[in-house]
């Protein structure tokens, strides 16, 4: 299986500074090394010189110790498999897994984030930046937008557009709209809202036989007999049927309490009814409900009802400030007004962000801490090591020179007492 490698980050700008103090350290090994050699083949030149070589062997001797620990927890020295070397290498999974164990036990357990969270004023905090959002970090609030937007963008149109007309498609389908319009019909008719529908109706009623006068009266023509049209009769049939329907239409706009109009009455509170109450009828509904969800009409506008409210949220993102201007940002600052004076709401905000933290933590706590395991195991052992040198390098560098110096130190006082003790 191909190992990951891991994603460039801040600790490779540590390289060259460590890099650097490795030269230090094993310069100051070489120097010691060459110092010894010309302070013993001097040595009988002056006694002092025995103290120069002291120092310098010990130093010597205290610099290859330590190089050889330093060097012991990432590789093995010289390239020799000598045992309880190359540490991390060959630890890489468990150090992973104790990572992963630390992380669950201090930070990824439900008591650890209750505790924690229960001194978090999550709601006056938010209550604060919608209150004054220029009075905020704008570099957060800018970033976080950024962030917002380029995960907006990142997610597949096609597909996320699917999800969101299909969660719409789902949530129109399951309403049963059988009792809200029947409810809605009632609502209107006990409040008289009813009455400027019907004349509506009559009026168009009215305007349409007006449109189609030549078609009637080409029908009578048509259905009267020989002796009618011979004589003439059918255009005055004709005339009366016209005639007889506009004053029927203008009785119903004119009164109020019209027979025809009352009984339409009676046919919407039926209706009214039979949908908040008959299921046959609520099924009907549901029918017309489907088709219309069905048509594909209705799918493209669902389709661009999505897509004109992302790129809204978009240009909202994208612009933080535009987004808190105009009646939204009003409407924005009072609500944070709210969250910091109302005391209650405030407690019932930071006891619900509360719950659904710990409840995240104890639903994906084992899963963070088995990707964090799983993630180090994936990790391409070389690049773990020199990462962690890189960062800690100079440290352990220091470490190795001050052994260098210490063993000196130490070389030089035991010579100084054998010389004059």
């Amino acid at each position: 299986m191909k190992l990951l490698r891991m994603p460039r980050s801040p600790l490779d700008t540590a390289a060259h500074p460590a890099r650097r103090m490795r030269l230090v350290a094993t310069g100051m090994l070489l120097a010691m090394a060459a110092i010894f050699i010309a302070a013993r083949a001097t040595l009988h030149l002056h006694p002092a010189i025995g103290f120069v070589q002291a120092f310098a062997e010990a130093a010597m001797v205290g610099g290859l110790a330590d190089w050889f620990a330093v060097t012991a927890l990432f590789r093995h020295p010289l390239g020799l498999p000598i045992p309880h070397t190359a540490i991390i290498p060959r630890n890489k999974d468990r150090i992973g897994d104790t990572l992963a164990v630390f992380l669950r036990d201090n930070f990824l357990t439900p008591a650890v984030v209750a505790r924690r969270m229960r001194g978090m004023d999550v709601a006056g905090a938010a209550g604060r930046f919608l209150a004054s959002p220029s009075a905020g970090d704008g570099r957060l609030r800018v970033g976080a937008s950024r962030l917002l937007a380029d995960m907006l963008e990142a997610l597949d149109q096609e597909r996320l557009g699917g999800m969101v007309k299909g969660a719409i498609g789902l949530r129109l389908r399951a309403i049963n709209v059988g009792p809200l319009v029947g409810q809605a019909i009632e609502a209107a008719m006990r409040d008289g809202r009813h009455a400027p529908v019907m004349d509506g109706i009559i009026q168009w009623a009215d305007k349409t036989l007006e449109a189609n006068d030549h078609l009637i009266r080409q029908m009578v023509h048509e259905r009267a007999g020989t002796v009618l049209r011979w004589t003439g009769l059918d255009e005055n049939l004709a005339n009366a049927i016209l005639g007889g329907l506009r004053k029927l239409l203008a009785d119903m706009a004119a009164d109020p309490g019209h027979s025809l109009r009352l009984k339409a009455e009676e046919g919407m509170a039926k209706l009214a009814f039979d949908l908040q109450f008959d299921i046959e009828m609520q099924a009907k509904a549901a029918k017309i409900r489907d088709e219309i969800l069905d048509n594909p009409a209705m799918q493209r506008w669902i389709e661009g009802m999505w897509e004109q409210a992302r790129t809204g949220l978009l240009r909202a993102v994208r612009d933080p400030g535009k987004a808190m201007a105009g009646r939204l940002g009003e409407a924005l600052q009072q609500l944070g007004g709210t969250l910091q004076e109302d005391a209650r709401l405030k407690l019932v905000i930071n006891r619900f962000v509360r719950r659904g933290a710990v409840g995240a933590t104890a639903t994906y706590g084992d899963s963070i801490v088995k990707l964090v395991s799983e993630t180090v195991r994936g990790w391409d052992a070389g690049t773990v090591t020199s990462r962690l040198e890189n960062a800690v390098g100079r440290d352990l560098q220091y470490i190795r020179i001050n052994g260098t110096l210490v063993g000196g130190l130490v070389g030089l006082a035991i010579h100084a007492i054998d010389t004059f003790f």
